[in-house]
C-alpha cells in the first residue's frame, strides 16, 4: 500500500468513526459501537476501553472479542487488579499512544490457566481525553502482533481524541437535561402551589361560609364533608409539591429529610459524618429513597420517631434510615415485599450501589444504602 493510499484509508477511518460518534447519545452504547467499528476498519481483532475517574478508579466500559482467558468469571481479570497501562495512566506517564511491551492481564490469564489467549501478548494503549480532561484508556490488540507502527499509533491517537470529545459532549448534554428536568419540576411545583392550592383553599372557605348561612343539618353535614375532602386534598397537594421541589435540598439531603419529616409529623434524629457536598444525581436519589422510607414509616410503622445517619467515607456515601416501629417479617432469600421498597433497591443498583433491608415484627425496620461517589463505581 502506498503512502497516499494509507492516508486515504486513515482519513476514511476517521470519517467513519466521527459519524458514529456524532450519532451517539449514550456513553456505554457509543463506546461499544465505536470500538467495534474501529477494530473492523483497522483489521484489528480485540479491544477494550477503561473509563477512569479523577480518583483513579477504573471500570471496563466496553470490550470486543476478548479471549476466553480475559472473560473468565464474568471478565474478572479485566475488572480487578492493576496493570501497566492503568498504572502509567494514573501516575501521569501515559501522555500519548504507545506500545505496551506485554499485557500483565494476559500474562496472569496464562499463569492461572483462566483460558485461551488467542495468541495475544501485546497491545497498544491510548489515553482518552478532551483538552486537558482525561477519561480513560483505549486498548487494541491482535493475535501475534507485538508492535504498532508510528502511523498506527497516530491514527489510534486521533480516534481516541474523537472518543474523548464525544464523552465530554454527552456528559454536557446529560447535565443540561438534568438541569432542564429540575427547572421544569420547580415550575410545575410553583404552578400547583399557585393555582390548585388556592382553588382547594377557596373551596374550604366557601364551604365554611355556606355552613353559616343554613340551619339544615343534612346540608351542614355535606358542607363539613366538603371541607374535610378539601383539607385532605390540600394535604396531598402539599405532599406532591414537596416531592417535586423538596424544601431544604439546596442545604443538603439531611436538611431536606428533616423538613419532610416535619411535614409528615415525624421526629427525625440525624447523625452526619464527613458529608459536605454530594453530586447532584446522588443527592437526588438519596432524597427519593429517604422520602419513600419516611412515607412508609408514616403509613405503616406506628411510630413517629426515626433515625437517619449519613456518612461519606473513602469512595462511598452511606445512608441509614431506621425506625423502632411495628416492623414486618422479611427474609433476604425472597423478593422484596412492596413496590416502594423495590423501587428504592432499583434506584441504588442503578448507581452500582448496595441496598440492605432488615425488618422484624415488633423490632422496626432498617434500611442501609451505600452508593459509590463516581458513576464508575
Amino acid at each position: 500500500m502506498t503512502g497516499t493510499d494509507k492516508r486515504i484509508q486513515d482519513l476514511n477511518t476517521l470519517k467513519i468513526i466521527a459519524e458514529k460518534l456524532n450519532e451517539a447519545t449514550d456513553i456505554k452504547v457509543m463506546l461499544n459501537d465505536v470500538l467495534k467499528e474501529l477494530l473492523h476498519v483497522t483489521d484489528l481483532s480485540t479491544g477494550w476501553i477503561f473509563l477512569i475517574d479523577e480518583k483513579g478508579h477504573y471500570k471496563l466500559a466496553a470490550d470486543h472479542d476478548l479471549p476466553t482467558g480475559l472473560t473468565w468469571k464474568q471478565k474478572k481479570p479485566m475488572c480487578e487488579g492493576g496493570c501497566w497501562c492503568v498504572d502509567r495512566y494514573q501516575d501521569g506517564r501515559l501522555k500519548k499512544a504507545i506500545n505496551i511491551i506485554s499485557c500483565k492481564r494476559i500474562e496472569e490469564a496464562i499463569e492461572h490457566n483462566w483460558g485461551e489467549t488467542n495468541g495475544i501478548t501485546h497491545h497498544a494503549t491510548v489515553p482518552l481525553r478532551a483538552g486537558k480532561e482525561n477519561f480513560g484508556l483505549l486498548n487494541v490488540a491482535s493475535p501475534n502482533k507485538k508492535h504498532f507502527s508510528e502511523e498506527e499509533l497516530a491514527l489510534l491517537e486521533s480516534v481516541a481524541f474523537q472518543i474523548g470529545t464525544a464523552i465530554k459532549r454527552i456528559q454536557l448534554v446529560e447535565k443540561e437535561r438534568a438541569h432542564a428536568l429540575v427547572k421544569e419540576r420547580n415550575r410545575l411545583a410553583q404552578d400547583l402551589h399557585d393555582s390548585v392550592n388556592q382553588l382547594l383553599f377557596s373551596i374550604m372557605l366557601t364551604a365554611r361560609g355556606t355552613k353559616e348561612m343554613t340551619d339544615q343539618e343534612d346540608v351542614k353535614e355535606m358542607l363539613t364533608y366538603m371541607q374535610e375532602l378539601s383539607q385532605e386534598a390540600l394535604n396531598e397537594m402539599k405532599d406532591l409539591i414537596w416531592q417535586l421541589r423538596p424544601q431544604g435540598l439546596e442545604d443538603g439531603i439531611a436538611t431536606a429529610l428533616i423538613h419532610y419529616g416535619n411535614v409528615l409529623g415525624l421526629n427525625i434524629s440525624c447523625d452526619i459524618e464527613g458529608v459536605c457536598t454530594l453530586p447532584q444525581y446522588i443527592e437526588e436519589e438519596l432524597w427519593r429513597i429517604g422520602q419513600e422510607a419516611l412515607n412508609n414509616c408514616k403509613k405503616h410503622a406506628e411510630t413517629t420517631e426515626m433515625n437517619v445517619a449519613l456518612s461519606k467515607k473513602d469512595v462511598y456515601v452511606k445512608m441509614m434510615i431506621e425506625d423502632h416501629g411495628r416492623g414486618f417479617h422479611y427474609d433476604e432469600s425472597v423478593a422484596i415485599p412492596s413496590l416502594g421498597l423495590k423501587g428504592m433497591k432499583e434506584r441504588v443498583e442503578r448507581l452500582n450501589g448496595n441496598f440492605k433491608l432488615v425488618s422484624m415484627p415488633g423490632k422496626g425496620t432498617k434500611i442501609d444504602v451505600a452508593i459509590p461517589l463516581s458513576k464508575g463505581g
